[in-house]
């Protein structure tokens, strides 16, 4: 299982990371250790990926399997609670993007978490995909 965070500014932009294993787009996130509660991963991944701590709870909006790799995703709008966006050993650039900037710099499986977070919907949405494409 695994967490992201898709943090949301005043002016209604999600902070996207680029990777530096895929060079991809997408919201701050990765996989729960064996120890953790679902918020401290999420409180985690994102201080490790953009150097931002989040306030806890977030709100959960969306829910999202990988068929091929057989994962879930649990996606959460978040409010950032202190720090400044940074990159890191797994971040090679942050970027402030708006809806439409969204669909243009991730894949379609990954633009679909941060756009569902903007909509931030009750109930969270439920969605399958390839690892790329929406299924």
């Amino acid at each position: 299982m695994s967490v992201a965070g898709v943090i949301v500014d005043a002016q209604n932009c999600a902070l996207l990371i680029q990777r530096r294993d895929n060079g991809k787009w997408e919201p701050p996130g990765g996989v729960l250790e064996r120890e953790e509660t679902i918020p401290e991963a999420l409180q985690r991944e994102v201080l490790e990926e953009t150097g931002i701590k989040i306030a806890l709870p977030a709100t959960l909006t969306g829910v999202y399997k990988n068929m091929t790799g057989l994962i879930v995703s649990l996606v959460f709008r978040c409010q950032a609670a202190d720090g400044v966006p940074t990159t890191g050993d797994e971040t090679r650039a942050l970027r402030w993007a708006t809806r439409e900037e969204v669909s243009d710099l991730a894949d379609e499986a990954y633009a679909i978490r941060v756009l569902d977070a903007l909509d931030a919907a009750s109930p969270p949405a439920i969605r399958a995909h390839d690892g790329v494409k929406l299924v």
